[in-house]
């Protein structure tokens, strides 16, 4: 018998994400943000927002993921409907894993966005997280752990868990990701009711603004605070040491061209 389930995935924060791309000062950031879907249901992908320009790895999102999706409890699998060709009538039903697939990328507004580091989570045989981002390592996703814990039957899980890159052949921990996870029936759902996001309704619980640094922007959108957040704050000792040699250099311009003749004269030895 299939049962519907809402999934709703808070992304917290995130810790120590490697830094990708190279500020306009030379400094090293990444442009965070977090995407994730459900096995299955690939076509329901979900983005945070993006924070801009971290330079110790963390990013700041309070931001909800929401996934409804039919859940066969005697198999412990979802039921997916699709077609199996473009050009199929009729749809045939899939039992897939409940499984949550989190990416970490850093944004690019003027070529591709750069992959990070990725997380996958399945309901069933969810990997305990850490309490403190300090104690998350890749131990946590020890398959052989005897520390696996069902959502369904827990409900609600919080913490911090590992992000992986295995591209160059080893897993490569890439990041940390700060998750809240929790699992409801639709009528918990519609007594509780929540939005993606942080859209209305934003309530169970609801998500407040983050409270980013000042240098979290997209620079040139905003030309005024990139001078002020990070040329300025970087250099403003080089730039008022240029001003007042650019004054020194005006002024003693100014005194040569208003001196007397008679004493350019004599500065000259120009005879009378």
């Amino acid at each position: 018998m299939n049962m519907s389930y809402i999934l709703r995935c808070i992304i917290w924060n995130t810790s120590d994400v490697i830094l990708q791309e190279t500020s306009i000062t030379g400094e090293q950031m990444s442009d965070i943000y977090v995407k994730g879907w459900m096995g299955g249901i690939e076509e329901e992908v979900q983005k945070t927002d993006v924070h801009y320009r971290s330079m110790d790895g963390e990013g700041n999102f309070n931001w909800r993921f929401v996934y409804e999706f039919s859940y066969l409890p005697a198999e412990r699998c979802i039921s997916v409907k699709k077609k199996e060709h473009f050009w199929s009538y009729d749809t045939t039903e899939l039992t897939i894993p409940p499984v949550l697939n989190l990416q970490v990328w850093d944004n690019d507004k003027f070529s591709a966005d750069d992959f990070l580091g990725a997380l996958t989570l399945d309901l069933n045989r969810l990997y305990k997280p850490a309490k403190d981002p300090d104690f998350c390592t890749l131990d946590i996703l020890d398959d052989e752990s005897s520390n696996a814990v069902s959502l369904f039957e827990m409900k609600r899980v919080k913490g911090w868990w590992p992000c992986v890159n295995v591209e160059g052949g080893d897993p490569e921990l890439t990041g940390k990701i700060e998750l809240e996870l929790e699992i409801l029936t639709e009528e918990e759902a519609r007594e509780r009711p929540a939005g993606r996001g942080r859209e209305e309704p934003n309530e169970n619980p609801k998500l407040d603004p983050p409270q980013r640094p000042e240098t979290s922007f997209l620079w040139f959108s905003s030309p005024f605070r990139t001078f002020k957040n990070i040329i300025w704050r970087k250099s403003k000792w080089y730039i008022i040491g240029a001003l007042l040699l650019i004054c020194f250099i005006i002024f003693l311009l100014l005194f040569l061209w208003a001196m007397p003749s008679a004493v350019w004269a004599r500065l000259l030895r120009i005879p009378g």
